[in-house]
C-alpha cells in the first residue's frame, strides 16, 4: 500500500497579509486532511473544505471587487473552477468513490503553490499597497529556504 501524502504548511507561502496568510494555513490543514482521513471520515472532511473554500474564495473575491484588483477576472475563474470540481467530486464521493477526494486533495496540493505565488501574492501586493502605500514585509524562517522546509 502506497503510503498517503502531506501537506504541510510552508513559510514559503507567507505573502504578508495577515488575513490571507492565516486562510490560507487553514486551506492546507484541510486539504491535508482530505489526503489523510480514513474513508468513513472523507464525507465530513470534504464537507468541512467546501465550506472553507466557499469563505476563503469570496473573502478574497470581495477584496477583489472592492479594491479594483485588475487580475480580478482571471483570478475569480481560477476559484469558480476549483469549487466546480469540489461540487463535482462531492458527487462522486456520494457514489461511494472515495479515491477521487485524494485525487482531488492531490490536485489542490500541486495547484496551491502556484496559485498563491502567483495569483494570490500579487493580490496581497495590491491589498497592502493600497491600504499602507508599500509592498507587504515577509519574513519566512530559514527552514523555509531549504527544499521541503517549512514549521
Amino acid at each position: 500500500m502506497q503510503t498517503p501524502a502531506t501537506f504541510v504548511w510552508n513559510d514559503q507561502y507567507l505573502l504578508g497579509h495577515g488575513a490571507m496568510d492565516d486562510t490560507h494555513r487553514e486551506f492546507v490543514t484541510l486539504v491535508d486532511r482530505l489526503l489523510n482521513s480514513a474513508d468513513s471520515e472523507l464525507p465530513a472532511a470534504l464537507e468541512v473544505f467546501e465550506a472553507h473554500a466557499l469563505a476563503h474564495f469570496e473573502q478574497e473575491n470581495a477584496w477583489m471587487r472592492a479594491n479594483d484588483f485588475p487580475a480580478r477576472d482571471c483570478h475569480i475563474d481560477e476559484h469558480d473552477k476549483v469549487l466546480e470540481s469540489v461540487r463535482a467530486v462531492r458527487q462522486h464521493l456520494a457514489d461511494g468513490d472515495c479515491e477521487i477526494v485524494r485525487e482531488l486533495a492531490q490536485a489542490l496540493m500541486d495547484w496551491f503553490p502556484g496559485h498563491a505565488d502567483y495569483m494570490d501574492s500579487a493580490l496581497a501586493t495590491w491589498l497592502v499597497k493600497r491600504s499602507h502605500g508599500g509592498a507587504p514585509l515577509v519574513l519566512r524562517r530559514a527552514a523555509a529556504t531549504r527544499e521541503g522546509g517549512g514549521e
